[in-house]
């Protein structure tokens, strides 16, 4: 039986790669998930360049400041960003980052609230805040 292959955007975004940025031949044929996990557990030079320096995708850009993809857009972010812009908008810090970033802090507490709520009465816990059992 073959391996599964996926199209170079779907193995790019499991990179967490902007396809845009890859190289010709990675974007010019389907990869199988064999060559996918190959690129993840031991990447070649293009693939490290890239993970270090960008050009970086929203979802990578977005976690990188503490924001949503949506934050991202009210920011007026929408090209995609190097190491070093990323940089630069933590150093400087404007107010459209400071406010997504309290809005993205907000809605990750609310969803612990909820989660916490959902939880039935007297449900053990362990130390580490999950779910009682034996750990075997």
């Amino acid at each position: 039986m073959s391996d599964q292959t996926m199209n170079p955007a779907t193995a790019a975004k499991k990179l967490e790669l902007l396809l845009a940025a890859t190289p010709e031949e990675f974007r010019a044929k389907p990869l199988t998930r064999s060559e996918v996990q190959a690129l993840m557990t031991d990447p070649p030079e293009w693939v490290k360049v890239l993970r270090a320096d960008g050009p970086h995708p929203r979802e990578v850009v977005a976690r990188k400041l503490g924001v949503s993809n949506s934050g991202l857009a009210r920011g007026g972010i929408v090209d995609p960003l190097t190491t070093p812009e990323i940089k630069a908008l933590l150093d400087e810090m404007p107010d459209w980052l400071v406010a997504e970033r309290e809005r993205q802090a907000a809605v990750v507490r609310e969803n612990a609230r909820i989660k916490r709520e959902k939880r039935p009465a007297g449900e053990p816990r362990d130390a580490g805040g999950r779910k009682g059992g034996s750990g075997v």
